[in-house]
């Protein structure tokens, strides 16, 4: 047995090689699949679609909020994978009678290269991790920055609600120059009434495809609040952590070009 620190600053002890993981966070799920742990991995929740093709095949056992105890005491895992946000301290505490957990945090973009490299560590694909996080980073210090772009970013609808700050999309938002317009309000993911947004008068508006699926038509709901405020639409995917930042750096480098294009810029 090896003894790691987790992202909660506990003792996890785990096998030497651990061959039975569960991931309960998709983009941890992701991650292990792209450092070379695939064939260690044997159990996901439904939200773990990543990489398609391989985690079709694997059992899964219930949604981030809601694990089935039982489906995971069935599949006798020797390691679990978790992230605090993603997932509940209720669920953690009770996988903990049945194998060690490792709880990520990640709440900035340095967060998510520890992530990667964490999880090579832990299950033995530390060269491939670190060149993963390697690449990631170098990936997201040539990104192009914006000046002045003060933005809100939606993630739910009725009410609304955008993310705010402590969250790892607002540190990819502050890495590409733009100014989160509700980072000073209370609370990780602030609800905002139409009148909040008149006041907050961001220069443009990001409305994800997740976990609410924004498109067209609330595009132009907003615009009847906000009719001076472009919006776009944005798959919310590509804010995910973890190995995803690889794939999300080309995708953020349109983003700002997009927002270049239809923000209110100094």
């Amino acid at each position: 047995m090896n003894t790691f620190i987790d992202h909660l600053n506990r003792e996890i002890k785990i096998p030497d090689s651990p061959k039975r993981i569960i991931s309960i966070c998709p983009a941890i799920t992701e991650t292990l699949f792209a450092i070379g742990a695939a064939e260690q991995v044997v159990g996901r929740t439904k939200f773990c679609i990543f990489p398609k093709d391989e985690v079709e095949s694997l059992p899964h056992v219930g949604g981030t909020k809601d694990v089935s105890i039982d489906k995971v005491r069935d599949l006798k895992p020797d390691l679990i994978f978790a992230e605090k946000e993603e997932n509940t301290r209720e669920t953690v505490e009770a996988l903990s009678e049945i194998a060690p957990v490792f709880v990520f945090e990640v709440q900035t973009i340095e967060h998510s290269y520890r992530l990667i490299q964490d999880l090579g560590e832990v299950t033995g694909h530390l060269e491939q991790a670190k060149t993963i996080a390697s690449d990631a980073k170098l990936a997201f210090e040539r990104l192009p920055k914006l000046q002045n772009s003060r933005v809100l970013y939606f993630i739910w609808r009725k009410p609304y609600m955008v993310v705010g700050n402590t969250t790892y999309i607002q540190s990819v938002l502050e890495h590409l120059g733009l100014d989160n317009a509700a980072k000073h309000l209370e609370g990780r993911y602030p609800a905002l009434t139409p009148e909040l947004l008149k006041e907050l008068s961001p220069d443009a508006i990001l409305l994800s495809s997740e976990p609410f699926p924004f498109s067209e038509k609330h595009q132009k709901e907003l615009a009847t609040i906000l009719p001076d405020t472009p919006s776009l639409l944005v798959d919310g995917e590509m804010f995910w952590y973890g190995s995803k930042m690889l794939e999300a750096s080309p995708y953020y480098a349109l983003l700002v070009d997009q927002l270049r294009e239809v923000a209110r810029t100094e």
